[in-house]
């Protein structure tokens, strides 16, 4: 079964598709290992090398990976669930094959092993840019650089052509050589159509053409964010915000900054930015102002959300009067909003942490919220009582008359003793 590439788009008419992973346990006990049965198919959907996918899988799992290209054979030490590898898959995916700007998976890896970089180019934009190194994968990608790199297979073909001409007898000159190495396009019917090559030549069509410019110089500049350090990073998005705010287009500016953050690579941590400079002491209005920002953050992503309550702990520290007395509130709405889910409130109410604020200051807002603790811990209990008392009322029921088995909620009997007891007269 096919699925689309990039599975965070839902489009079933998306036109880019890979075969769903198969995963397959061998052996036992030490020996127990997961061969990925179609990873070469994968990969060739991806336009990767199978040796890349399988390897950041083990630097995920923290597992030995075992190539054997002959036999089309890619191993990951221990047993691992196909569902499982499918979601790290899509990990892989978003660092190291979709265009940073388009998000298409039409994008080619270009690795410099004298600079130890790994460039990314894309053929439906033309974007340009440099992959983050940090992640242990690309310490194996440098070391094995793709066949279709720049590196390998362009010198070989060079050679070989150089190696042709001397037999030939023909040397080709320095300008003639340059020519060579790119395709001219030709006229698909033989013939020049000039009107093809006319442009619009109003103000209008020029302006346009000069933002079209200016803005992809941007991209080109921009690019090489990625290769400076996380708090460097960190602090072009802190002033990326601010200048939205201080332009008064924040408000509608909750795609551009979780666009930024994505280009940046410091999406988990953007709460913790947006809390800083969207929140103060009148919090409880602003987290329904700006919901959506924080949405586009924190949605099915728990380490964000773990940074929103980071954020909201700085937040108490500087209007410790008024926050403080208000954390169970706060807290609820932040729940109720969907920006912050049970089992991360939980996990967080279990341990004091200094890495915010001081441990005493961490203690009171703990101890400030156990209220609203306690209630989310009832309510699910309530609703986990709820869930086995519906259980014990259902019964199934065979009717012969009838084609299907129904399903009918049984009201317990009262007997004759409990009917006749009169309350007043006890």
């Amino acid at each position: 079964m096919a699925v689309n590439v990039n599975r965070s788009v839902s489009d079933q008419f998306y036109r880019y598709k890979m075969p769903r992973l198969i995963a397959k346990v061998e052996g036992k006990g030490n020996g127990i290992k997961t061969v990925i049965v179609n990873m070469v198919d994968v990969a060739k959907a991806l336009n990767r090398p199978p040796t890349y996918p399988t390897k950041f899988f083990g630097c995920e799992l923290g597992a030995q990976t075992q190539f054997d290209s002959k036999n089309d054979r890619y191993i990951v030490n221990g047993s691992h669930e196909a569902n499982k590898l499918q979601d790290m898959l899509d990990g892989f995916i978003r660092k190291f094959v979709l265009c940073n700007e388009c998000e298409n998976p039409e994008t080619d890896l270009h690795v410099n092993p004298k600079k130890q970089t790994i460039g990314i180019s894309c053929k439906a934009c033309g974007y340009r840019g440099m992959l983050d190194t940090r992640h242990k994968l690309c310490t194996f990608i440098l070391k094995n650089p793709p066949e279709n790199g720049d590196g390998g297979s362009a010198k070989k073909e060079k050679k070989n052509k150089k190696g042709k001409d001397k037999e030939n007898g023909s040397v080709p000159n320095s300008e003639s050589s340059t020519h060579n190495e790119f395709d001219a396009p030709e006229a698909l019917d033989g013939e020049d159509d000039d009107d093809d090559w006319c442009e619009e030549t109003t103000e209008e069509a020029q302006r346009r053409r000069m933002g079209e410019i200016s803005e992809h110089a941007k991209n080109l500049t921009l690019s090489d964010d990625l290769g400076k350090t996380l708090e460097e990073r960190v602090n072009l998005f802190y002033n990326f915000v601010k200048k939205k705010k201080e332009e008064g287009i924040i408000d509608s500016a909750d795609k551009d900054l979780r666009s930024e953050a994505e280009r940046l690579d410091v999406i988990a941590m953007g709460p913790l930015i947006l809390s800083e400079l969207l929140f103060d002491e009148n919090i409880r209005d602003q987290i329904k102002k700006y919901k959506r920002h924080f949405l586009r953050f924190c949605h099915g992503n728990k380490k964000a959300q773990k940074y929103l309550l980071g954020g909201f702990e700085c937040l108490v520290k500087i209007h410790r009067d008024q926050l403080l007395p208000r954390v169970p509130h706060v807290l609820k709405q932040l729940y109720d909003a969907d920006l912050l889910e049970e089992e991360v409130i939980l996990a967080w109410a279990e341990k004091v942490s200094k890495k915010y604020v001081p441990k005493e200051l961490a203690k009171e807002i703990h101890a400030k919220a156990d209220p609203f603790i306690k209630w989310l811990k009832e309510a699910e209990e309530e609703s986990e009582e709820e869930e086995d008392d519906d259980e014990k009322d259902v019964e199934v029921v065979y009717d012969s008359s009838a084609r299907e088995l129904t399903v009918e909620t049984v009201k317990p009997i009262k007997t004759k003793e409990e009917e006749d007891i009169d309350i007043d007269a006890i």
